[in-house]
């Protein structure tokens, strides 16, 4: 059987009747008259169960007669925004600034060729030097092409040695600070590439003293000899022969310098060892070698993926005196073996959704910190003017009350009446 109330709801803001009917047995609620009825004193006078949905709000709303706001705070709140926007500013730099990941991977890339380019000069007419390759599967040299030789003088005009100085202190440098500016060369795309040396300013008046070899041959990828020695190369069916049955030791000078060698195609971000290298000799039989370490390298960026190599090297060199024991041939070796490790450069930025959550904590930690200093400062103030001014304030607050409750009517009437019961 149900049950009718009539009640009086005293509020606030104005004075409304509600007629309601509840059943007590399914507890439905049936309302037949709210005039301006406000939606929350109607669930509470219902029992209906969104009441303990409320119950878990972890966000109460005061209403802003409740609010305080004071000087202190106001001064942490441009502080926190002006914080908040500086690290913002930050993390969206460091996200929009890539970075490269280095991989290691065993290459599988058998049928890869490699790729050699060279320009270097020698201070012996191209007449009196050959220069030949000869690889571990013992190939006709034939085969890979054939270098340029170029007569010219081994002293640089004032114009090329300005030239080749800057190139040569500039990749001197890199080579020494390579670990230090590496990322700087990958973000930036500087590529190194070695200019060609421009026409001479001055022509010196006697002939020619040194030979330019240069140019690019295709070989296998396998360990390998590239070599520079005196006398004229003849090809025979399993290798070559150098020819130098007419000349003395004096015609010997294996003084060089080195203007390019590379292996691959150009990459921004790596630097070649040898390039802006130059040797003097001070014996003129004298064996240089150079053990190469040639590693294959991918580099891909957001634009362009570029298959190259990078090596390392080492360098000997030791005179050749047959009387002393120091046997040999000699010249200028360059001896290069390709590494079973491939390196890929990839260029690599930080997940999106990583991202925004970064900013996500910056915002909630700095909020969160800035309200935990300022209920700090205002306990603290508040306990030291309690202390100061302890008995003024007691006094005051005693007599504002008895005004206050004095000023306040006194009336009989309850909030909620019932005025019938059926």
């Amino acid at each position: 059987m149900a049950t009718m109330y009539y009640f009086i709801i005293t509020n606030t803001r104005n004075t409304s009747i509600c007629l309601y009917l509840q059943s007590l047995h399914r507890g439905i609620l049936i309302v037949i008259e709210t005039p301006k009825i406000y939606i929350d004193y109607l669930i509470i006078v219902t029992g209906s169960k969104l009441n303990k949905v409320k119950e878990l709000d972890f966000f109460p709303k005061l209403e802003e007669s409740f609010k305080q706001k004071s000087s202190v705070g106001g001064t942490l709140s441009i502080v926190s925004f002006l914080l908040i926007f500086w690290l913002i500013y930050s993390e969206t730099v460091y996200f929009l600034d890539s970075k490269f990941v280095f991989k290691f991977t065993p290459d599988t890339d058998f049928n890869a060729k490699l790729k050699i380019n060279v320009d270097l000069t020698v201070a012996m007419p191209c007449s009196n030097v050959g220069a030949d390759i000869l690889d571990s599967t013992n190939q006709n040299v034939l085969k890979f092409g054939s270098l340029e030789e170029e007569d010219t003088w081994f002293e640089l005009a004032p114009n090329q040695r300005r030239q080749f100085e800057n190139e040569r202190h500039m990749n001197s440098y890199l080579r020494e600070e390579y670990h230090a500016v590496k990322d700087i060369l990958w973000r930036s795309r500087y590529m190194h590439i070695s200019q060609k040396l421009p026409p001479r300013s001055e022509i010196p008046k006697r002939s020619y003293d040194a030979c330019r070899i240069h140019g690019s041959l295709t070989l296998n990828k396998v360990s390998g000899n590239f070599h520079i020695t005196a006398g004229r190369s003849l090809s025979i069916p399993r290798g070559h022969i150098h020819i130098s049955s007419f000349m003395s030791d004096k015609d010997y000078n294996f003084t060089h310098r080195i203007n390019r060698f590379n292996f691959g195609d150009p990459s921004p971000g790596i630097v070649h060892p040898l390039e802006g290298d130059e040797t003097i000799a001070s014996e003129n039989m004298v064996l240089y070698q150079y053990f190469i370490e040639v590693v294959p390298t991918t580099v891909k960026t957001f634009l362009t993926t570029v298959d190259t190599y990078q090596y390392s090297v080492k360098e000997l060199s030791r005179p050749i005196d047959h009387n002393k024991g120091s046997h040999g041939m000699p010249g200028i070796f360059f001896k290069y073996d390709v590494s079973a490790l491939k390196v890929h450069v990839i260029q690599e930025r930080e997940n999106v959704g990583m991202f925004l959550a970064k900013l996500c904590s910056i915002i909630g930690g700095i909020y969160v910190c800035s309200s935990i200093i300022n209920s700090f400062i205002q306990f603290i103030s508040s306990f030291f003017i309690r202390k100061l001014y302890k008995k003024p304030l007691k006094n005051d607050s005693t007599q504002n009350t008895n005004l206050i409750v004095d000023q306040v009517p006194k009336t009989n009437i309850p909030d909620v009446v019932p005025l019938q019961n059926f």
